[in-house]
């Protein structure tokens, strides 16, 4: 009996771990196409709270180029978390860093409030939702099967 129930409880953990993994891929992905599309539409449609510069400026060509490859790269994430965790944990961290400078310029700036709004609660929002869903653990089964990716296609090299 306690022989069932305990396989009873590994079966639902890895049911839990696989709708873990199924929306940690989704999520990768959607954060990916934002990144490389969404954000410069947001920036035309919704300026006070997506664009920081006005006129004449450099800077969205600069972060758009940043965002844009970081999403291509999430979205190649997105078909092994497991072998990208690092890259995962870099978008949580940054966005997290990035999202708490634009917070506080907002906050220093009465003309950036819409910001709070915009850009600075999605990138919050974007590193909540990677960090709840990323793995932490080395011996997490996402973790173990990214491994597993890895090798057999080097090894199949």
């Amino acid at each position: 009996m306690a022989r069932s129930s305990s396989m009873i409880r590994e079966k639902e953990m890895n049911m839990t771990d696989e709708r873990r993994i199924t929306l940690l891929k989704l999520t990768l992905r959607i954060v990916g196409v934002i990144f490389i599309v969404g954000i410069y539409s947001l920036m035309i449609v919704w300026p006070s709270g997506w664009k920081w510069h006005t006129g004449e400026s450099h800077y969205p060509a600069m972060i758009l180029g940043v965002y844009a490859t970081l999403g291509v790269f999430l979205l190649i994430a997105s078909r092994n978390p497991g072998a990208h965790l690092s890259l995962i944990w870099f978008t949580v961290w940054s966005s997290v860093v990035h999202a708490g400078i634009m917070a506080l310029q907002s906050l220093m700036h009465a003309d950036q409030m819409g910001h709070l709004w915009g850009d600075v609660l999605a990138l919050f929002l974007v590193a909540a939702v990677l960090a709840f869903l990323t793995p932490r653990s080395a011996a997490d089964p996402i973790i173990i099967e990214g491994v597993r990716q890895v090798a057999t296609s080097t090894a199949s090299r």
